[in-house]
This record gives C-alpha cells, sequence and structure tokens, in this order.
C-alpha cells in the first residue's frame, strides 16, 4: 500500500516524490538512430509512468520546475509516512478493500525532470474549464457513482444491476490507463512500439490493445464510423512521430470523466530525445467540451523484457464476482425480512 498512500500525499502537497534533474545540455547533439526504412526508431517497450501531477498544484503558480532539493525533501517524506504500511496490506480511504499493494505498483521512479505538472499548456499548468453545461462523471474504487446508462468512465459503476452498470475497464472494453491518449496510473504505464515503412503499431499493457497507425497518406475513415480508440493518421515531421486521431465513440467521456468523445482532436507527438528516452506529448481539442485546447508532455523510459498479454476478459474475475455477491446480498436482504429469497 505504499504507493496508494503516496498518492494521496502528492495529492495534498502537489509535488512529484520521484522527479531528477532535467538533462544538461550535451556538447554532442543525440543522433536518432534509424531503422531498415530510414526512419527514426522509436521501437521499443517503454514505460509512461509518472509521479509528476497530471496539473500544476496551486501554490506553485507560475513555477514550471522544482529544485532538486524540494524534490528529494517531498520523496523522503513520501517514503517515511508510506514506509509505516511496509509490513501489511492494511486498506486505505482510496482502497479500503486493501486489494491494490505494493507488489502491483508502478507509479513510483519514471519522473525524468522536476516539472510541477504534466501539463505544459496553457502556462499555467491547468487543464482549461469545460463549456457550460458539459456533464464530469468519474467512477473510482470507492461507492458507486450515481449516473445513468450509458456508462461512460472507464472505473467503476453506478449500481450493480448488470454489466453494463459498470465502468468500461471493468468490462474490459477500455483500459483505464491505456488511452489514447496515455496518461500515468498506477500500474501498467508499458506501451510497445513497432515499425514498417507504412505503418506503426503502438500495443498498451492495458487491455492489450494495439492501435494500427498508417503512414502512407492514406485518406481518414468516415467521421460517421467511430471507434472506442478512433481512426489514426500518422507522419512524420523531422524526428518527430506525429499521429492525429478522431472518429472516436459518443461511447466513452473525451477525457478525464468530462462530456463524449465524439468530437475530441487528438494530436500526439513521439521523439526519440535519448537512447533510452522518448518523449510523448499529446494535445486535446474537443471545442464542444473544453473552452480551448491543452497540450501534456509526458517522458517515456525504456522498460526492460518483454510486453506479456493482459487477458482481461479471459481472467476478469472482478466482474462477475462484484455482480453474483450483488445477488446474494439482495438474496440474504430478502430473506432476513421474511421474504422468499429469489
Amino acid at each position: 500500500m505504499r504507493t496508494l498512500l503516496a498518492i494521496g500525499v502528492i495529492a495534498a502537497l502537489g509535488v512529484p516524490a520521484h522527479a531528477t534533474e532535467p538533462a544538461k545540455p550535451s556538447a554532442k547533439k543525440y543522433v536518432v538512430p534509424r531503422t531498415e526504412s530510414g526512419q527514426p526508431d522509436l521501437r521499443g517497450v517503454w514505460n509512461y509512468g509518472s509521479d509528476t501531477p497530471f496539473e500544476r498544484p496551486a501554490q506553485y503558480k507560475d513555477r514550471e520546475f522544482l529544485t532538486p532539493e524540494e524534490a528529494a525533501a517531498i520523496s523522503k517524506q513520501i517514503r517515511d509516512r508510506s514506509a509505516q504500511l511496509e509490513a501489511g496490506d492494511a486498506g486505505t480511504p482510496i482502497d479500503p478493500t486493501g486489494g491494490y499493494n505494493q507488489f502491483w505498483m508502478d507509479y513510483f521512479g519514471q519522473g525524468a525532470n522536476l516539472r510541477t505538472s504534466l501539463v505544459i499548456d496553457p502556462p499555467d499548468g491547468r487543464m482549461p474549464p469545460v463549456q457550460p453545461g458539459v456533464k464530469v462523471e468519474n467512477g473510482g474504487l470507492g461507492p458507486d457513482t450515481n449516473g445513468t446508462l450509458p456508462v461512460r468512465f472507464r472505473v467503476g459503476g453506478i449500481n450493480k444491476d448488470g454489466p453494463e452498470s459498470r465502468g468500461l475497464s471493468e468490462r474490459c472494453l477500455m483500459g483505464y490507463s491505456s488511452g489514447p491518449p496515455f496518461v500515468p496510473s498506477l500500474y501498467n504505464n508499458i506501451v510497445q512500439i513497432f515499425q514498417t515503412g507504412t505503418h506503426a503499431v503502438i500495443m498498451t499493457e492495458m487491455i492489450h490493445d494495439a492501435r494500427i497507425v498508417p503512414l502512407d497518406g492514406r485518406p481518414p475513415l468516415d467521421p460517421a464510423l467511430t471507434q472506442w480508440s478512433g481512426d489514426s493518421r500518422g507522419r512524420w515531421e523531422g524526428d518527430t512521430l506525429v499521429v492525429e486521431t478522431r472518429n472516436f465513440t459518443d461511447k466513452t467521456t473525451s477525457f478525464r470523466g468530462a462530456g463524449a468523445g465524439k468530437d475530441l482532436h487528438l494530436t500526439e507527438r513521439f521523439t526519440r530525445v535519448g537512447p533510452n528516452r522518448v518523449d510523448y506529448q499529446f494535445t486535446i481539442d474537443d471545442p464542444k467540451t473544453y473552452t480551448k485546447p491543452f497540450t501534456a508532455l509526458i517522458p517515456m523510459v525504456r522498460a526492460d523484457g518483454d510486453l506479456y498479454e493482459y487477458a482481461c476478459h479471459e481472467g476478469n474475475y472482478g466482474l462477475p464476482n462484484i455482480l453474483s455477491g450483488a445477488r446474494q446480498d439482495e438474496h440474504e436482504a430478502t430473506a432476513k425480512q421474511g421474504g422468499t429469497p429469489k
């Protein structure tokens, strides 16, 4: 539970736990390796986990970076406090069941800069407001969220009447951290990139979803054809792979629980900046949901090992257990009131 405690501390303090000093300028410019097709080589397994807050905490105002000393002090404080839970898996306010222990977490340790937020535009490091009337609805690990069908958020649910009442990730339809775009989460912040001369494939660990990105200039799909992960088209701008995605379905939210995503225009940029680092930048332009576009920058670091299959449906014991547990509760409640259990 060290990580779950740390998340609470980070939320309270608004400080990344393991940010490290930005890379110092080198006299020798990094030369990006090339594939057999002559393209910049982005192939490999990359970790986009980060302990930097997505939005800048209010106390930092116009400060884009922390000092190394500030980051180290906060990191020590978090570790000292989380060490109290080291020996056990007791629950926390975030997860009262104690189901998420430190074994699963990769929240610590991928900070590649001292930024006070992953949002880099607007300059205040904060997401713009949603448009008037736009509904923001987020599920979570705690009690169910008040809402109506269809359920568009990814974690939690509105009730336990049936599978349609649960979030998209519980139903193995969309991973809660797999994007697009990619946003760091508690675990499984892994993506593998494949390349040929005409295509790139972006495969996420969460739900094991592979997004195929044509690079050959073909036209996009008809706007009427929508998909969970949208319709992506890619191109090269110098050493940067630019991926533009539209045609998202309205069966999921636009971003972080706001509105529907059907009109979302997502632009992602993948730039190899070192032998073990790719800078991932995304811009969300959704004028029906947000008052203006915004951009985030997330460093991705090379991950050791292979990307194994995330067999969500095959191993999804959670969903049937949630529903069967609810039926058992109903059965016992009926019997207690003297009725005939169904």
